[in-house]
């Protein structure tokens, strides 16, 4: 009874945990969503849409408990250009390319929801460790200049006064969630600090900027709305329309599956638990047709607003749900009150997450690990400051590659022996494919070598087509000088390899592992390839 009482009361706790997080992460996203609008050039209520769409969608289907998805900054810089390409594309003044995006969202959906089918979300495994180090450190980055743009007004840095303000009731908003947690962790340290900046701020009648006037300034009327209501795109279905589409959704589905299953990673390690990568793909790619469906931005995983959840005690898909709800009653019933919220407070939560994502001990091991693993640190972090995530990640993956691969390459080596039937015999060791071919070549010497060889494969492993050409053309140099090659200890999958490549390879391939008997009884248990 006694311990029935104690997870019930646990249960509990993580229930409260989770829904005021999900408050936290909701008042966080008002601004985001509303400034990613203003970058794609679309009006606030759209973006509002698209991160309350993501957000349920993602928080009940997804892979990830606890990770949020909405607006990103990511997305938008790639549909500023699809909208006014899809306004020129249409009659003057009928502002043709927001139904433009309505239809690649559709598509770009689409595109998400196979890559989870197919199970591609296990290819995030594939990213080493210094591309994440890199992809956090950029990301800290964006995050932190793209809330500088909050100290401004008009296109002008604040100034006297007003400068001085913003930044008091930054460091305070910042003061309280460093000191708050050490005092107790029963209240979220970044609500917490959004609702007592706010009361001084409305109380003190403080002349600073709020969620309000930054809309305005934005161009917008404020947040109020209704439910978002269902349509088709207002499109033609054609040729044109499809490839003037596809290419937009195919960038936009790439960079919101890089994000969200980068992020779903950092994630994982803050948790110490393991999201479902494919299950996140399919969340994605559903919620993002629906916001093409009913008039949202649509989006991916914010990796900002996530770590603001789980810092906050947010780990169950309750978080998400409320994040997302709350959100839409913040457009449909609290607008007044959401829009008194000091931009200042916003900042310096965000400004917490910064210092929290930032991988500070980068400074740290940045003399302890190779040089390679350094260039691809700053070079992600670079790329994703100067570009976009997806740009970073891959280019971070390509250097990791070909770096693996150039190492390997010299791993490569040759034992040689003759046996006493005067068969020369080449143990090899270290894998043979397309970067290993040219030093695995000069380990021979077809002029000077016996009537028989056999190169013994115990130790190595045929991988590629390069490395079966490879073998393919030193057969025949041994056949030009009257030589036979064979192959010993071959793995199934490399004689799988080989026998598949018959019609292009002519090499013998010697299938008995215990190979000790004179040339003349082996030679009919090789078979010729």
């Amino acid at each position: 009874m006694k311990s029935t009482f104690k997870f019930i009361i646990r249960k509990e706790w993580n229930i409260k945990d989770d829904i005021l997080s999900g408050l936290t992460v909701a008042l966080a996203l008002v601004p985001e969503a509303v400034a990613f609008a203003f970058v794609a050039g679309i009006s606030p209520i759209i973006g509002l849409y698209g991160a309350f769409m993501m957000g349920l969608v993602t928080a009940i289907f997804g892979g990830r408990p606890g990770m949020i998805s909405g607006a990103t900054g990511a997305l938008a810089v790639v549909m500023v250009h699809l909208i006014r390409e899809g306004n020129a594309m249409g009659p003057d003044g009928a502002m043709m390319g927001l139904q433009f995006l309505f239809a690649t969202l559709i598509l770009a959906g689409i595109f998400q929801v196979f890559a989870g089918i197919l199970k591609m979300g296990k290819f995030v495994r594939m990213i080493p460790h210094s591309v994440m180090m890199g992809f956090v450190n950029g990301l800290a980055i964006v995050i932190f200049t793209s809330q500088l743009g909050m100290f401004q007004s008009g296109g002008e840095w604040l100034e006297g006064a007003a400068m001085f303000t913003m930044l008091g009731l930054v460091a305070l908003t910042m003061g309280i969630m460093f000191i708050l947690p050490k005092i107790t962790k029963k209240i979220p340290d970044a609500l917490a600090a959004i609702i007592v900046v706010s009361l001084i701020v409305i109380f003190g009648d403080i002349d600073t900027q709020t969620v309000k006037s930054f809309i305005v300034a934005g161009g917008g009327e404020g947040i109020k709305a209704g439910l978002p209501t269902f349509n088709i795109p207002m499109i033609s279905l054609s040729f044109e329309t499809l490839s003037f589409i596809a290419p937009y959704a195919l960038i936009l589905a790439a960079i919101g599956l890089i994000e969200s299953l980068m992020t779903l990673n950092l994630i994982d390690e803050l948790t110490e638990t393991h999201g479902n990568g494919n299950k996140e793909c399919i969340a994605q790619g559903s919620a993002n047709i629906l916001n093409g469906f009913f008039g949202g931005m649509g989006g991916c995983a914010m990796i900002g607003q996530s770590i603001i959840n789980i810092k906050s005690g947010g780990r169950g898909r309750l978080s998400g749900i409320t994040a997302a709800l709350a959100l839409l009653a913040f457009v449909l019933f609290a607008s007044t009150y959401i829009e008194m919220i000091p931009i200042a407070a916003l900042v310096g939560v965000m400004f917490m997450v910064v210092i929290g994502t930032f991988a500070w001990s980068t400074f740290k091991i940045i003399n302890k690990i190779p040089l390679p693993d350094i260039f691809v640190i700053i070079l992600v972090t670079a790329l994703t400051v100067i570009f976009d995530l997806a740009i970073a990640v891959i280019s971070g993956v390509i250097v990791s590659a070909l770096v693996f691969a150039w190492e390997n390459s010299l791993m490569i080596r040759a034992r040689k022996h003759t046996d006493n039937h005067g068969i020369k015999h080449y143990e090899i060791y270290g894998p043979l494919f397309f970067g290993s071919i040219e030093l695995f070549n000069s380990k021979f010497d077809v002029k000077n070598d016996p009537k028989e060889v056999v190169i013994d494969f115990a130790e190595s492993r045929v991988v590629d087509q390069s490395a079966i050409e490879s073998l393919n053309k030193l057969a025949e140099r041994y056949q030009k000088n009257g030589k036979t090659l064979h192959l010993r200890h071959l793995s199934s999958d490399c004689v799988k390899l080989i026998k598949r490549a018959e019609k292009i390879c002519d090499v013998n391939v010697l299938e008995d592992p215990d190979y000790f008997v004179a040339i003349d009884n082996y030679k009919q248990a090789i078979a010729k390839v």
